[in-house]
């Protein structure tokens, strides 16, 4: 018999430290609790395979820092997994956050090759980022290891940071490479690493969400042949199971477990089992050698993280995210007309992105800021009509349902397969009311602008971020409408800037909009 091991990470989001930057506290997360993992498991097995399956160099104050004031240094989240000896690793949607410079010069300094083999370039036709795929042998056991990527980066991305790259059928070219290395390689085993997660349930093949081809985990399972092991992330799930015979994991995200896939094979290298399981890191100490490796950094993230900004005259804490999200609240308030100050115009819409995003307080840092507008989000203005500014509305009121009591709640919608509570959003600049007793599509009861009914075939301007304006989060009426302004500075500098400028803002609330039930 023999055996082989395979470990994967994935959406580590640029956590190292187990702690919650909001506040410092502790939290079970991050590469250094990982790291103690990776090292048991290699007490066991000095031959697994390590691999990171996307979203690793993004969605920390650390690596904002990074990024923002020493990114000619080397990457500190690619300098780990070196450390590490990973031996591969998959492009994510998030890798492009912080442009296509930073994602090349962390893509040189790695000891271990990326892929995604449908990541195009367009200049050339083949794979931006290289071979698509590895092989590695242990045991005399020949393994094949594939990756892909969501291929809806472009629905997400600023323009700008993609420039040059097509992004092909997830499925389609995962078809095709699987049978050409199945052809070409002749692998004992293949293991599809794919940024993505499953679009349909698990068990009944029940769509789960609008099949855009975000996620298409359950079809490549299903409908590509030759496969032995799907190591799946992007939605942050928690998952192990096998699925038409495909072996499958998702290890949540931010570092808080590892997937383990184990494959026994007989002495001609037939696959004759495959368990899947989730490793917890919760009871572990935190590696101290992968923690040292960034400490500097660390010290210096943490100096400017307490840098004080400005004050807030006022109250805008945050104490309740459901009612932030029923009844205006200062900081979203404060949010959109920094947005429309910046644009030059007056109409907005912005989200409260996670349910534990703290407000401001009084005398703001720059930890603040990170906490409450924790993506690396620019600004783009749309010309829209008014058709699209209802049709958004009434996306956002889905929102909401009611219990059996009539009480309100979030639609299970916007939590399974997914928490996405970022794609509810609220606006200024308009009047309206959200009568959550309504059915579906016809809740916007009242709907104005500066006092009058907005005209469905009028035209207005209004500012969002650029991932709403490429019709991320099922907000397809604003895909591919005129941009009238694009406005490559991030919105934690913009927000920066904006009290810095004045020193002193005033917490207010124009009660423009309510949601009713």
């Amino acid at each position: 018999m023999k055996k082989i091991t395979i470990l994967q990470t994935s959406d580590i989001h640029g956590s190292i430290y187990p702690l919650n930057y909001g506040n410092n506290e502790k939290a079970d997360v991050g590469l250094g609790k990982i790291a103690t993992k990776i090292k048991q498991e290699r007490a066991l097995d000095e031959q697994l395979i390590l691999v990171d399956n996307g979203d690793l160099i993004q969605g920390t104050p650390l690596t904002y820092f990074y990024v923002r004031f020493l990114k000619n240094e080397n990457n500190p989240m690619i300098s780990l997994l070196n450390h590490l000896s990973y031996e591969a690793a998959v492009i994510g949607n998030h890798e492009f956050n912080y442009g296509l410079d930073v994602l090349d010069c962390a893509v040189h300094e790695s000891n271990f090759p990326w892929l995604s083999a449908n990541i195009i370039a367009a200049n050339t036709g083949n794979p931006y980022f290289g071979n698509p795929y590895i092989i590695k042998m242990i045991n005399s056991v020949k393994i094949a290891i594939l990756g892909v990527t969501t291929h809806y980066i472009p629905n997400w991305e600023s323009e700008q940071n993609i420039a040059g790259l097509n992004f092909k059928d997830c499925l389609q070219e995962t078809k095709k490479w699987v049978a050409y290395i199945r052809d070409k390689e002749r692998p004992d085993v293949v293991i599809v690493s794919y940024h993505g997660g499953f679009e349909r349930d698990l068990e009944t093949g029940e769509p789960t969400e609008n099949l855009t081809g975000e996620n298409q985990g359950y079809a490549i399972c299903h409908e590509v042949e030759g496969i032995d092991v799907l190591l799946t992330g992007h939605q942050h799930r928690s998952l192990t199971g096998n699925i038409n015979g495909v072996e499958i994991v998702q290890p949540s995200n931010n570092g808080k477990m590892m997937g383990k896939v184990t494959l026994t094979l007989n002495a001609q290298n037939e696959i004759i089992n495959k368990t899947s399981e989730l490793l917890r890191i919760d009871d572990l100490e935190a590696d101290q050698e992968i923690l040292k490796l960034t400490s500097d950094l660390e010290a210096q993230t943490q100096k400017w993280l307490d840098q004080p900004i400005g004050k807030i005259e006022g109250d805008m804490l945050i104490t309740d995210s459901l009612s932030v999200r029923t009844c205006e609240h200062p900081a979203i308030e404060f949010i959109n007309k920094v947005q429309m100050q910046v644009a030059g115009v007056d109409i907005s819409n912005t989200s409260l992105f996670n349910n534990l995003s703290p407000g401001f307080r009084t005398n703001v840092t720059m930890r603040d800021i990170i906490s409450n507008y924790i993506f690396p989000n620019t600004l783009k203005v749309l010309c829209l009509n008014g058709q699209d500014i209802r049709d958004a509305l009434e996306q956002s009121a889905s929102y909401f349902t009611l219990n059996e009591t009539g009480a309100l709640e979030v639609n299970p919608a916007f939590i399974y397969p997914k928490p996405q509570h970022y794609n509810y959003d609220m606006w200024e600049g308009i009047e309206y009311i959200l009568d959550i007793r309504n059915p579906i599509g016809k809740r916007v009861t009242t709907l104005t602008y500066k006092g009058d009914p907005i005209h469905l075939d009028g035209k207005y301007h209004v500012v969002m971020n650029n991932y709403r304006a490429g019709g991320g989060g099922n907000f397809t009426m604003f895909k591919d409408k005129p941009v009238i302004k694009d406005i490559p500075m991030d919105m934690t500098e913009i927000l920066t800037t904006y009290i810095l400028d004045r020193q002193t803002v005033k917490a207010t609330v124009n009660h423009n909009w309510k949601v009713i039930w």
